[in-house]
């Protein structure tokens, strides 16, 4: 399947499945935008550069973990309840923390020495999240199944992660460009409209891990 169709089937997915989605991970994001807000107020986003990663930490691995689980349910024809999803979210959420801050951290030094190796490693890193969901996997053997999954589709994950990244980066730099100093309330809405709309990524990965994974497990 080529990139194009991966795109596709994820758009029609996501708008067959936006209502669930949104009662799913928007109220997780929106907690995320607002305790990144609080931090900045208490430590000052200059005194403490890392906040933003205190509370994806926190708060990413849940909505993340809760989005896989529910996209895998709907692949099999099942419906599970939000506080469900939301239970077996919160058991994963050490594995998938720690997974969270080792690949910020790789990438982070990745894009520090240039923009290619930050996106060969998101590349071979892409499958990292769901390897570790759905198999049960520590962060250390997600990384390693998730590199092993990426050989020899380098440029089929590329092109999908680009095709979703570059509009969202694109939509993010005019609203920073429009509302440099938001109040605070619509800067809550602008992060959690971007945070939100970051997930169609998720979603297309899915995608793809669902035809690369079976694959290589067929082989």
């Amino acid at each position: 399947m080529n990139p194009l169709d991966v795109l596709r089937d994820s758009f029609r997915f996501t708008l067959r499945n936006l209502g669930a989605i949104v009662q799913l991970c928007l109220p997780l994001v929106i907690l995320e935008a607002l305790l990144q807000q609080v931090l900045d107020h208490m430590l000052g986003p200059n005194t403490f550069p890392g906040s933003p990663m205190v509370a994806s930490l926190l708060v990413y691995p849940l909505y993340t973990g809760a989005l896989i689980l529910f996209l895998d349910a709907r692949t099999r024809g099942e419906s599970p309840r939000t506080k469900d999803v939301w239970a077996m979210a919160l058991t994963l959420w050490p594995r998938l923390a720690l997974l969270t801050a080792i690949s910020s951290l790789l990438l982070v030094y990745a894009f520090s020495l240039y923009y290619l190796p930050g996106l060969g490693l998101m590349v071979i890193l892409a499958f990292a999240e769901y390897v570790l969901v759905l198999r049960g996997m520590s962060a250390l053997e997600a990384i390693k199944e998730s590199v092993r999954l990426s050989r020899g589709h380098f440029w089929r994950i590329l092109v999908c992660l680009l095709c979703v990244m570059t509009p969202l980066l694109l939509l993010k730099g005019v609203s920073e460009a429009a509302y440099p100093d938001p109040a605070p309330l619509l800067g809550l809405l602008i992060d959690s409209a971007q945070s939100f709309l970051q997930l169609f990524t998720c979603v297309v990965m899915f995608r793809l891990f669902m035809l690369i994974g079976g694959d290589a497990d067929a082989r």
